[in-house]
C-alpha cells in the first residue's frame, strides 16, 4: 500500500514562499585539480533551497541531498573545475528534479588548507582560508540562466600610519635634542620604520560572474593576502618574526587603504573577465587599541572600477 505524497497536496494558506530547503548540509568536497597530482580538499556546509507555488504544500528535500552527492562524485572526478561550479551544477540539476520550482539557489562555506613557507626560514606551515560559493539557477523557456560566484576571507595584519606619523614626530624631537643630524636622522628613518598599533584584518573578495566563467580561487587569496601591510603566518622562527613586523610598519595601510589596494589588483589580475563582473570587497580590522572594529566596502562591476581607476 503507498502512502500519500502529502508534499503534493494543497497548502491551508495558499501563498508562495521564495525559499524551502535545507540548511547546514556538511560534505567533504573533493575537487580535482587538471595538472595537478593532488585534488583540492574542502570541508563544507552546504544551504539548499527552491522557490515553492502556492498550490504545493511542501517542497521534497530529499531530492536536495540527491543532487548534492551527484554533483560532488562529478567533482571527485575532475569533472568540475572550482567550487563554484560545484553550486552551479547543483542549482540547475535542481531544477530538473524540482519541475515546480522556478529558481533554485545553492550556498557553500568551506575551510581550505594551504600549506606555505615562511618568509625567511623557509619553515612549511598550513593556513586556513574560509571560502565561499553561491549560485542561482532562473528557468527560462530554453536553456536555464545561472549566475555564482565564488570568494574568501584571509587575515593579515595591518599597522595605523596615524599612529605611526605620531611615533615618528616624536622619534625626530629625541634625536633632535640629542644633536643627532638631520642626515642621520633621515638615514635612521628609511632605514627602520616607526612603531604603530596593529590589527588584525580580514579581507574579503568576492566576484561573481556567468555560468561559464572560471576565477581561480587562488587568484582571490592572492589579492586579499598582498592588500594589507603583511601576510602572516602560523608558525614563525625569529628572523621570520622580524620580518614580518618589519614589513607591515614599512607599509602601515588604514582599512580604506586595504579596500582601494583591493580594488586595484583586482582589476590588474582579472584582466580577462567582462565587465559586467560584480566585486565585492570588505575589509574588517580587529583594533588593538580600541574596543571597536574598523570597516570599509566596496560594491561595483568590474568595468566600473576599470573606469575609476583609469586602468
Amino acid at each position: 500500500m503507498s502512502l500519500p505524497d502529502v508534499q503534493s497536496t494543497a497548502p491551508d494558506v495558499r501563498i508562495s514562499l521564495t525559499r524551502v530547503g535545507v540548511k547546514n548540509v556538511k560534505k567533504l568536497v573533493v575537487v580535482g585539480r587538471p595538472g595537478k597530482a593532488r585534488p583540492a580538499i574542502f570541508i563544507s556546509d552546504f544551504d539548499v533551497f527552491v522557490d515553492l507555488p502556492s498550490s504545493l504544500k511542501g517542497a521534497n528535500l530529499s531530492r536536495n541531498f540527491e543532487v548534492i552527492d551527484e554533483v560532488l562524485q562529478q567533482a571527485t572526478s575532475g569533472d568540475v573545475r572550482g567550487i563554484e561550479d560545484v553550486c552551479g551544477i547543483v542549482s540547475r540539476k535542481l531544477l530538473d528534479h524540482h519541475e515546480y520550482a522556478d529558481r533554485t539557489e545553492v550556498f557553500m562555506r568551506s575551510f581550505y588548507m594551504i600549506n606555505r613557507d615562511t618568509p625567511v626560514s623557509k619553515t612549511s606551515c598550513q593556513e586556513v582560508v574560509n571560502v565561499y560559493a553561491h549560485a542561482i539557477a532562473q528557468r527560462t523557456e530554453g536553456k536555464p540562466i545561472v549566475r555564482k560566484s565564488v570568494g574568501a576571507e584571509v587575515t593579515g595584519i595591518t599597522a595605523c600610519p596615524c599612529a605611526q606619523n605620531i611615533m615618528k614626530d616624536h622619534a625626530m624631537r629625541v634625536m633632535q635634542d640629542l644633536q643627532i643630524t638631520d642626515d642621520k636622522i633621515d638615514a635612521f628613518f628609511q632605514e627602520v620604520p616607526m612603531a604603530s598599533h596593529n590589527q588584525r584584518g580580514r579581507g574579503f573578495l568576492c566576484v561573481e560572474t556567468d555560468d561559464d566563467i572560471v576565477v581561480p580561487l587562488e587568484s582571490i587569496v592572492n589579492v586579499l593576502k598582498e592588500s594589507m601591510s603583511a601576510k602572516i603566518y602560523e608558525l614563525l622562527k625569529r628572523g621570520d618574526e622580524s620580518y614580518v613586523v618589519m614589513a607591515a610598519h614599512k607599509n602601515a595601510r588604514f582599512v580604506e587603504d586595504c579596500v582601494r589596494e583591493m580594488a586595484r589588483q583586482v582589476v590588474t589580475t582579472f584582466v580577462n573577465l567582462p565587465g559586467d563582473t560584480h566585486i565585492t570587497i570588505r575589509q574588517t580590522n580587529e583594533e588593538s587599541i580600541h574596543q571597536h572594529d574598523a570597516y570599509a566596502e566596496r560594491k561595483a562591476t568590474l568595468a566600473e572600477l576599470r573606469e575609476e581607476l583609469n586602468i
